[in-house]
């Protein structure tokens, strides 16, 4: 492993104080990213209920299964019950296995390098572009030449569309072409991103979408495989059905999960799916406001900002503290004593303690990221006098620095 920066294990942003027990409280707690719910999503749910369909599979899951896959132009689709689980099972009808590797971003949620040992696989990771927080493509051409004169078979190539953006698939996709490695797209956080036209989560042989209480969308908890290959989403669908074989008693030839995703969830996600775009739109101007409010402050950028086809499912502000007078963690602190939550960017799988000493090939940039990196509240719900409430609160923290 090489790197060219470090920073201490423990973030400065993981200790808070409780939020003070005043009028701040009183007026609820701005949450990062919370569910977004109302009379449809009840709606549709109590005519599943009605219908006498809650087991795992029913009408709804077909229909949530067809209306997601068409809604990202996707041939097929397979829901199931986390996003977690989605991509297990993508590297699995990918390939991965003992003896392979997998190369994974550092710059990620734990569960992108945690399905890999699932799957019995090795993680390598690589470091992000400090631009955008994703994959660095520059290093991916190297890193697969050199696994292949050491004779280490890569399963896939897993990129991570962050806060809601696509990666650089226009350089990522044909390395990965000109290397034979499959590319798995996690796509948990951007369900309704495009990149020049393209939806997320189409990019790979197998991408995947999270439905989790804090996605863009949410079925409480769930998650989904899409591809053009029929065969791999087939595949897909009966390991997660415990691998039942099509028999009247119970045949497994192969050892499956019980993975599926329930019928009543699916029929929360179809009520989701249909305001999908109005919740992606709130987010979007929250993002506007942010970066209106951060041009002019030293030192600040917004991670990732002027990607016009990003769902802004998490706003991240990096902040320069010899440039700006202050750290990330001085407005975390001040957010959470106006009951506002907040979080630091992922810590680096290369930095977690249940990943040290993996092979891992390293800028510096998460770590970076991580140091300075603070996630602001971006949820569709945050409107009227919640979000007055936030940027009052930004405005009084930057008025005294």
């Amino acid at each position: 492993m090489t790197e060219t920066s470090t920073v201490a294990q423990n973030h400065p942003l993981a200790a808070r104080p409780a939020p003070r027990q005043d009028g701040a409280r009183s007026l609820g707690r701005i949450y990062l990213s919370p569910p977004d719910v109302g009379p449809t999503e009840e709606a549709l749910i109590l005519a599943a209920v009605r219908s006498g369909w809650v087991a795992p599979a029913g009408p709804d899951l077909d229909a949530f299964e067809r209306e997601v896959a068409e809604r990202v132009g996707s041939g097929h689709a397979v829901g199931v019950s986390s996003g977690t689980a989605a991509l297990h099972l993508a590297l699995t009808v990918a390939g991965a296995g003992p003896g392979s590797v997998v190369v994974v971003p550092t710059m990620t949620f734990v569960a992108t390098a945690n399905v890999v040992t699932y799957t019995g696989a090795e993680p390598v990771f690589v470091d992000c572009d400090a631009a955008s927080g994703h994959l660095d493509p520059g290093l991916l051409p190297p890193l697969l030449a050199r696994l292949r004169a050491q004779g280490r078979p890569v399963a896939a190539v897993v990129t991570v569309d962050l806060n809601g953006s696509c990666a650089d698939y226009e350089r990522i996709s044909p390395v990965c072409a000109e290397f034979g490695v499959p590319l798995v797209e996690d796509s948990a956080q951007a369900l309704g991103a495009t990149r020049n036209a393209r939806h997320a989560g189409t990019f790979g042989q197998v991408g995947v979408f999270s439905f989790n209480g804090n996605k863009i969308m949410t079925t409480s908890s769930g998650g989904m495989l899409i591809s053009d290959d029929a065969s791999l989403i087939e595949r897909a669908r009966h390991l997660a059905t415990q691998a039942r074989e099509p028999v009247a008693h119970y045949e497994h030839q192969q050892i499956g999960y019980n993975y599926r995703l329930s019928n009543l969830l699916a029929a929360l996600g179809r009520a989701q799916l249909r305001r999908l775009t109005g919740m992606i739109e709130r987010r979007r101007a929250i993002r506007k406001r942010y970066a209106e409010l951060f041009a002019t402050i030293p030192g600040t950028r917004i991670l990732g900002d002027g990607d016009p086809a990003s769902n802004c499912w998490l706003t991240s502000l990096i902040v320069e503290p010899g440039e700006a007078g202050w750290r990330a963690d001085e407005l975390a602190e001040h957010l959470a004593r106006h009951d506002i939550e907040s979080r630091p960017m992922f810590k680096p799988m290369h930095r977690q303690p249940a990943h040290l000493g993996r092979e891992a090939v390293v800028t510096g940039a998460a770590d970076q990221l991580f140091a300075t990196g603070i996630s602001l509240p971006s949820g569709s719900t945050l409107v009227g006098a919640a979000a007055e409430r936030l940027f009052d609160t930004l405005d009084s923290f930057l008025a005294k620095r």
